[in-house]
């Protein structure tokens, strides 16, 4: 039989846990960066620049997690943290705001891009799994920030499917306006996630105890399914 980890041993798993799936993150974030700003470039495609630039805002965001959790004590870090994350989704929002404007009113039209369309497809299937895991560690540790930080990768995983569907209508049938009206869409979701994590509204905090349960005033805190370590 398996011996139950003490409330602080399971919080050295979480926290090590955190510390790996923002490493992962980071890691695919700069491929994607690299790969989406030069296939936009090559395209002239203001949506792949775009999702490039969020991935920049991605790494920004995972770095300051990583660096919050490098510290002895996470928790002294968590409310410069959650700044770190709110100006970045508000630095996304007013971007994506900009360029989906400007291409709107006739600025630029991408061309087909393939490269583009792969890495949507790829970032689709991907973010989703990473966010989930980081926000369901995220909340059983009760950090703030670890459930800010997945929300950011979940809104990846919306831009994702918003850049696969600009780049799928327009290389199908001409629909330039199909991915900046979309983006604008993003964008409010942007705004509204990074008010909430500069309020540090991401997510409760447990009031006693090792486990979500025992202590949550909203509900947002209430676990995934968990597996019994005994």
């Amino acid at each position: 039989m398996a011996i139950e980890l003490a409330p602080g041993d399971r919080r050295a798993v979480l926290a090590r846990r955190i510390r790996l799936l923002v490493a992962a993150t980071i890691a695919y974030n700069v491929i994607e960066a690299v790969v989406a700003i030069s296939a936009g470039a090559a395209a002239s495609s203001t949506a792949l620049i775009g999702f490039g630039l969020d991935s920049v805002i991605e790494v920004s965001s995972a770095a300051a997690v990583a660096w919050q959790f490098a510290g002895p004590d996470p928790r002294a870090r968590e409310r410069t943290t959650l700044r770190i994350i709110a100006v970045s989704f508000f630095a996304l929002a007013a971007y994506v705001t900009i360029e989906s404007v400007r291409a709107l009113v006739g600025a630029a039209e991408a061309d087909h891009s393939t490269i583009g369309l792969t890495l949507a497809a790829v970032s689709l299937a991907v973010m989703p799994l990473l966010s989930y895991a980081q926000r369901r560690a995220g909340r059983e540790l009760g950090s703030l920030t670890a459930v800010a930080d997945s929300k950011q990768t979940l809104l990846c995983t919306y831009l994702s499917g918003v850049l696969l569907v600009g780049l799928g209508l327009n290389s199908l049938f001409g629909w330039s306006w199909a991915d900046p009206v979309a983006a604008l869409v993003i964008a409010a979701v942007a705004v509204k996630e990074g008010r909430e994590a500069w309020k540090g509204d991401a997510c409760c905090a447990p009031t006693a105890g090792p486990r979500p349960e025992s202590g949550c005033a909203d509900g947002c805190c209430a676990p995934d399914t968990v597996d019994d370590p005994r």
